[in-house]
Parts: C-alpha cells; structure tokens; sequence
C-alpha cells in the first residue's frame, strides 16, 4: 500500500486533499502541519479516527523533525501543501512567508534527497515530491491571454515572491539532484474549510452577519476560479501520472471579477436565507444584500488579472474540473451558511475578518483577500 506524506495537510486544500486520497484511493495518509492561525484540526475531525490517517504535529522548517518523520513513515510519496498563503499578511509580515515558503520547501527536499538515496532501486524509481504552488508566481496578466507552464515568473507580493523561489528550488532539485518532482500552480480555490479571511467565505460569513462587504479598489480584479475538489483530483492525478520534473497549470477556466463574485455570492444568499428575513440585515434599515457592499483602499501591488491555462494537463492527463462556477459556488455558500459552528471555532481568537496589508500600520479597516489558500 502507497503510503502520502501531506504537509500543510490541515489547512484549506490540504484537509481537502486528505479527504479526496482516503475516499478515492487505498493510500494511508499522513499529514505533517504546525496548526498555524489558518490550519486546524477541525479541519479534519470527519477523519481522525480513519484507519488510514495519521496526524503529526510539526514544523515544516524543523530539520530534525522532518528527516525523522521520513524515516519513521517511509512515504511513497511527498505532497507539499504547506505554506503561509494569505498575500495581506505577507505585505505586513513577509518574514514568515519566507521562512516557511522558501526554508520550508528546502527542509522537505533536503530530506526527500537523503531519504530517497537510502531506498532500494523499485522504491526510489516509484517515489515522487509533489510541490503546490500558485498562479500568482507569475505576476498580472493584462486583458488578454494567459498563464502557461512556460510564462515568465513575476510575482508582485512577498507572498508570491516566497511561492516562486519554492518552485526553482524543486525545479532545482530535480535538474541538480535527479529528484523525482513534479509541480502544479493552481488557480484561486474556493470551496468547503477555507480560513473566513479569503474573499469567498468572508463575504458569505459578513452577508449573514449583515456586515459590510468590502471589496478592493474599484472591484475589477479578475481572478480564475476552481472548485476545491477539482484542485485535489488533479493533484492527485498529476502525482500518479505526471512526468517527474514537468509542471502542470489547474486552473478552473471561471473568469470573474471580484465584484462579480460578490454579487452572485449575494444573490445565492438571498436564495437561501432571504435579507427582509435577516434580522441583521433589518437592523441596518437594509432590504438587499447588495446593499452591503464597499468599496476600500486596493492592495498595494495588486494583481489585475489572473488566468490559467490548463491544456497541458488535460491534453496529458485527461484532468478538467467537474464543477463550473456557478455550481461550486452555490455548494460553498450553502455549506459555509449550514456550518456556522466550525467558523466560529476557527474564527475565535484570530481576527479573521481584520483588514491586513495596507503597509502601513495601525489600520484595523475590513477587507477580503481573494487569492488562493
């Protein structure tokens, strides 16, 4: 039996991950994640008691801890989903995206190489280092066009900047070392589990509460959307399938600009929980979610457009998503509204819906970071 070494596997698209291997696949599990603010165990209370779940808590950067988690678990496999994701806090803290994004990825390589150099030929000709990364690498497309494996990296924010370095290293290690990686750069996830900071999920959470929702400079940045799942499936069909040291683009092919999220996210709400029976709502002398939202100060070095293409992977691999926007979106909203228990576990202590990087400090304005974990 293959056995999945996922870091970073109680965050938003690891837990994800995690409850797509177990469902779809015969592998044992075992996730490695340090529980920062946006990774919980609650995330994976459904699959604490699952035969094939392991749960270890630990530190990515930990040298020690690493390499003996490699040596007591003897993965088949390595699927690195951990990182500091949020592009806010990274613009008001980079060090921390550094030290986990870019040490965090060497510390698992470093390790990958000593471990595989120790394996016999059949299991080191088997084994692969799965690196997750993003499309913000890349930088700000214009009107037209979009990211493939072979664009230029640009990234605008310390947090892309940390994702893209990751992405050389294993690049690197694959080139320098023979290190069998492979590397995805994904388009925005949304979906069930994701941190109530992230455009999507604060903006359903506010909706509810009757709360503002805010929304970047004049609403027009467009990001490509996929559903969570669709993310997993096609990780996990890059790991069994993809050519070790190739990259591949998943991307959803859903174009929208944010404010047009906002207002489809307002019109399923409406549909399930009407605003002239909110009383948050009628509090506010409010009769429409839409009435809610607000526009606030852009981010600094904000991205316009964001667009994946996705050919290679689905010309090589057969991986297209299954959901569209639409769909995928109605099932988040429904989910984040029928679990309001979860977010307030998640949510409590952490000022999740505070507004971060405004490179300046001091401001506690409100506003939603749409980008990917």
């Amino acid at each position: 039996m293959s056995r999945i070494l996922i870091t970073g596997g109680a965050g938003f698209i690891g837990c994800n991950f995690v409850r797509w291997v177990l469902a779809h696949r015969e592998a044992e599990v075992v996730v490695l994640d340090k529980l920062t603010y946006a990774g919980s165990l609650e995330n994976l209370r459904d699959v604490e008691g699952h035969e094939r779940f392991r749960f270890v808590l630990g530190d990515v950067t930990d040298r020690d801890a690493v390499r003996r988690l490699y040596a007591e678990t003897r993965p088949t496999a390595v699927v690195n989903f951990a990182a500091e994701s949020h592009v806010d806090r990274s613009i008001d803290g980079p060090g921390d995206f550094i030290h986990t994004n870019i040490v965090g990825a060497f510390e698992l390589l470093e390790a990958a190489r000593g471990f595989l150099a120790e394996l016999a030929e059949p299991a080191r000709q088997a084994f692969r280092f799965l690196h997750v990364s993003t499309d913000e690498v890349y930088g700000s497309l214009g009107a037209e066009g979009l990211f493939t494996e072979t664009t230029t990296y640009a990234p605008s924010s310390p947090y892309a900047a940390s994702k893209a370095a990751a992405d050389h290293l294993a690049q690197a290690y694959f080139k320098t070392y023979g290190l069998p990686v492979l590397l995805t750069n994904c388009s925005n996830n949304y979906g069930p589990y994701q941190f109530p900071e992230k455009l999507i999920p604060l903006m359903v959470l506010n909706a509810a509460d009757g709360r503002d929702l805010p929304i970047y400079g004049d609403g027009g940045n467009v990001r490509d959307w996929i559903y969570v799942e669709d993310h997993c499936e096609g990780v996990l069909e890059v790991l069994e399938r993809g050519r070790a040291g190739e990259k591949y683009n998943l991307g959803g092919a859903c174009e929208r600009t944010n404010v047009e999220v906002v207002d489809r996210i307002c019109e399923l709400i409406e549909a399930e929980l009407p605003a002239r029976e909110n009383p948050k709502l009628r509090a506010r002398g409010l009769d429409d979610y839409r009435q809610l939202k607000s526009y606030v100060r852009d981010r600094p070095g904000h991205d316009r457009r964001y667009a994946i293409d996705s050919s290679k992977v689905r010309r090589q691999l057969g991986w297209e998503p299954r959901h569209d926007f639409d769909s995928g979106l109605a099932a988040t909203v429904r989910w984040y509204l029928a679990h309001r228990a979860w977010c307030e576990v998640i949510e409590a202590g952490r000022e999740a819906r505070r507004r971060r990087g405004l490179a300046r400090p001091g401001s506690e304005e409100s506003a939603a970071d749409e980008e990917t974990g």
